[in-house]
C-alpha cells in the first residue's frame, strides 16, 4: 500500500500554512492523518483517505487496521480518488468545530471528497457494535474513486475468512470479531481472496456510501446503509460536537487550536468510564528506526489528573467531574499490581493489569521495532502520581461522600510513610531508581491538597501530621534539589541534570513564578534544554535512561515553557514561543508526542499531554496579555 500525495494548491489554510503536494512512500508520515472517533474508538485517517489505524470495540482493543505499524501486514481501508498523483491535489481539513474529517482530491476533471465519521454513542454503556462511516461524493465534474479494504485481525496475527452477501455486502470474520463493509450504488465489491476492492466513478452531485460495521463474532447483521439516512446522522454528528463544544468557556486569541485541542481530548475519552487515554495508537516511535516505542492506549494517572484542570477551566465539568469518579474507584478497589494505593496507569475499564508484549511480526513504523503492546511501565514506582491525584481532586467542589473521602485520606497517610523513597520518575526511565525532585515535588502537592481538602470540607484527619510532611517535603527540595552550581532545581539528588517536569513548579504553588530562585531555573532551562522554543525533557547522555538512542524536543514541554514564561512575565518571549510551536501542528491541528529534527512529528498520535498543554498555555498567556493591556503603561 502506497499513499499518493497532499497538497493545497495555494488554497486558504486554517491553520495558517499549505501542505504543497509532496510524494509518499509506504509509510505517511505520522503527522499525515486527522482522527475520528465515537467516544469508545477512533481510527486514523491519513491525509489520502487510507484508514492506517483502528482497534475496535475500544481503544485499547486489537487492532483490525495497523498500517501504520506494518504498510504491507498491519491491514487498511483505502478510499481515495483514482487518479495519478499527477493529476490530482489533496487536502484534509475538518469541518468547523467538529470531528467530522473531510479530504478534499481536486483534479482537472471534477472536485470531489471524502467525508469521515463516527457519530458519538450516546449511551454510557460499553458497545461491541462501531459504525466508521465514510461518504464519496463529487461537487464538481466527474472524479474515479478506487477502494482498497483488507483488515488484518488481532494486530495481524490471525488470519480471516470474507463472506459475499452481495455485490454491496461482504462480511471479514476474524477471532471474536466481524467486520462487515456495505456500500450503496454505485459501488460495486469485488473479491480479492480474502479482501475487497472497488472502482466507481460519480459526477457532480453524486454520492455514494460505504460504512464498516464491527461487531462480536455473530452479532446480528447491520440494515443496508441509506443515503438519505446516513446523511442525516452526518448532521446529528455534526450537532453533536458543535453543541458539545458551546459549554466551553473559553474565548482567547486562539480559539480555533484551543477547540480542536478540547475536541481531541474529548476523542480521547472513553465514556463508560471518563477514562482518557494518553494517545490513540501504540509502536509509533520517538525516534525512526530506534527502540523508544510504546503503547499509549491506557490511562495515566498523570496524564488524566493534569487533564482535569484543562478540562474544568474550559468549563467541561462533565468530563471532569467522571474522570474524579474514576479516580476515586481505583483508590477505593486499591488493585494494583504493584501493591501501592494507585499504579502509574490501568486499562480504560480499570483493569490494573498491562503485561508488555512484542509483536515481532510486525516490522514498526519506517523499521522502527520492536512494536510493543501492553506496557511494562505500568508496574513502576512513581510518587508524583499522587501529588497529580491529589490536585486533580482538589479542582472540584465535590471530594465525594465518606468512602471517597476516606480513600483521599488513606492516600495521604500511606504517603507519610512513603514519600522518601526513590522511583523511576515522571518519564519512565528504565535506568534505576532515583530520588528524582519532581516526584518529591508533587508529593508534597498531595500533603498540600490534603490539607487543604481537610479544613475546607471539615472531613477528618491527621492535619498537623501531614502539615509537618508537606514542610519536611519543601525544606527537602530546596537543600537537595538545588544546585548551587547550575543555579536551578535539577532533575534529581545526585545529579546537576536539568528536567523540563519542573516547569509545573509555580503552576503546583511550589514557587512564585516571580521567586528568583525560578527565574534563575527558568534561564538556566532556556540555556540547556530549549532550541528555537523547542523543549527537551532532559539529555539523556549526562542522565542515561536506560535506553539507546536519542529521541526529539516533547512537545508537553514546550507548552510547559510558553506557560512558565508567561506566568513570569516575559510576554514576548511567550507569545512567540506560542506561535511558533502551532506551526508544528498538523494540516488539521494535531499534535504528536514530539518534535523531530527536522520540524517532523514523532511518537504516539496525538497525544492528550500535548493538547491539554496547549490549553493550559493559551489560557496562561490570554491571562497574562489581559492583564499587561489593562494596565495603563500597556506592560
Amino acid at each position: 500500500m502506497r499513499d499518493a500525495a497532499i497538497g493545497c494548491a495555494g488554497l486558504s489554510c486554517p491553520f495558517g500554512r499549505c501542505h504543497w503536494r509532496i510524494a509518499m512512500n509506504a509509510y505517511p508520515p505520522i503527522a499525515e492523518h486527522g482522527i475520528v472517533g465515537d467516544l469508545q474508538t477512533v481510527a486514523l485517517v491519513s491525509s489520502v483517505g487510507t484508514i492506517n489505524w483502528w482497534c475496535t470495540p475500544r481503544f485499547d482493543s486489537p487492532s483490525v487496521f495497523a498500517a501504520l505499524l506494518d504498510s504491507e501486514r498491519g491491514g487498511s481501508c483505502q478510499l481515495s480518488a483514482d487518479l495519478a498523483e499527477a493529476e490530482v491535489t489533496i487536502r484534509q481539513l475538518y469541518l468547523s468545530d467538529t470531528a467530522v474529517l473531510v479530504t478534499r482530491f481536486m483534479a482537472e476533471s471534477g472536485v470531489g471528497e471524502v467525508i469521515d465519521f463516527m457519530e458519538p454513542i450516546r449511551d454510557r454503556a460499553p458497545i461491541d457494535r462501531h459504525r466508521l462511516v465514510r461518504i464519496a461524493r463529487v461537487v464538481r465534474g466527474t472524479l474515479p474513486f478506487a477502494l482498497s479494504c483488507r483488515p488484518r485481525f488481532d494486530y495481524a496475527r490471525a488470519a480471516h475468512t470474507l463472506t459475499v452477501h452481495d455485490h454491496r455486502s461482504v462480511t471479514f470474520r476474524g477471532p471474536g470479531t466481524d467486520l462487515r463493509l456495505q456500500a450503496t450504488d454505485p459501488v460495486a465489491l469485488r473479491a480479492e481472496g480474502d479482501d475487497v476492492s472497488a472502482r466507481f466513478t460519480l459526477s457532480a452531485g453524486e454520492t455514494a456510501v460505504l460504512v464498516l460495521t464491527s461487531t462480536d463474532s455473530g452479532g446480528a447483521a447491520p440494515a443496508p446503509p441509506e443515503r438519505q439516512a446516513v446523511l442525516a446522522e452526518l448532521d446529528a454528528c455534526r450537532a453533536f460536537w458543535q453543541t458539545w463544544l458551546r459549554s466551553s468557556t473559553y474565548r482567547g486569541r486562539w480559539r480555533d487550536m484551543v477547540n480542536r485541542s478540547a475536541i481531541t481530548l474529548k476523542l480521547l475519552t472513553y465514556a463508560p468510564t471518563g477514562a482518557p487515554i494518553a494517545a490513540a495508537t501504540m509502536g509509533l516511535p520517538e525516534q525512526v528506526g530506534g527502540e523508544r516505542n510504546w503503547d499509549y492506549r491506557y490511562t495515566w494517572i498523570r496524564d488524566a489528573s493534569l487533564s482535569v484542570r484543562a478540562l474544568n477551566d474550559l468549563g467541561f465539568a462533565e468530563e471532569a467531574y467522571a474522570f474524579r469518579r474514576w479516580l476515586r474507584e481505583r483508590l477505593e478497589a486499591g488493585d494494583t499490581t504493584s501493591g501501592e494505593p494507585l499504579q502509574i496507569m490501568y486499562r480504560i475499564d480499570g483493569d490494573p493489569r498491562l503485561e508488555e508484549e512484542i509483536l515481532s511480526h510486525l516490522e514498526g513504523y519506517r523499521g522502527s521495532a520492536p512494536v510493543r503492546v501492553g506496557n511494562a511501565a505500568a508496574d513502576q514506582i512513581q510518587l508524583d502520581i499522587y501529588g497529580e491525584a491529589a490536585d486533580a481532586l482538589a479542582q472540584m467542589s465535590d471530594i465525594g461522600g465518606i468512602s471517597g473521602w476516606r480513600a483521599i485520606a488513606n492516600l495521604i497517610d500511606w504517603l507519610t510513610e512513603n514519600w522518601d523513597r526513590r522511583d523511576e520518575g515522571i518519564w519512565e526511565t528504565r535506568g534505576g531508581q532515583q530520588e528524582f525532585t519532581y516526584s518529591r515535588l508533587m508529593t508534597w502537592v498531595a500533603f498540600d491538597r490534603g490539607v487543604r481538602l481537610a479544613i475546607e470540607h471539615s472531613r477528618p484527619a491527621d492535619v498537623a501530621r501531614w502539615t509537618r510532611e508537606r514542610d519536611a517535603v519543601f525544606n527537602q527540595i530546596i537543600e537537595r534539589g538545588w544546585s548551587s552550581k547550575r543555579q536551578a532545581f535539577v532533575q534529581h539528588y545526585a545529579t546537576e541534570v536539568l528536567d523540563a517536569s519542573l516547569l509545573l513548579m509555580p503552576r503546583m504553588g511550589f514557587l512564585s513564578s516571580q521567586d528568583p530562585a525560578w527565574l534563575s531555573t527558568l534561564d538556566a532551562m532556556d540555556e540547556e534544554l530549549v532550541s528555537d522554543s523547542l523543549v527537551y525533557r532532559y539529555d539523556p547522555e549526562a542522565s542515561p535512561d536506560g535506553l539507546r538512542g536519542v529521541e526529539g524536543t516533547f512537545n508537553l514541554c514546550s507548552f510547559l515553557y510558553v506557560e512558565a514564561l508567561a506566568r513570569a512575565g516575559r510576554l514576548t518571549q511567550a507569545r512567540y514561543a506560542f506561535d511558533k510551536m502551532l506551526t508544528y501542528a498538523n494540516h488539521v491541528g494535531l499534535f504528536a508526542e514530539e518534535i523531530g529534527p527536522s520540524g517532523e512529528q514523532l511518537g504516539n498520535f496525538p497525544q492528550a499531554f500535548t493538547h491539554l498543554a496547549l490549553v493550559a498555555a493559551a489560557m496562561a498567556l490570554d491571562e497574562q496579555l489581559d492583564r499587561a493591556e489593562a494596565r495603563p503603561d500597556g506592560s
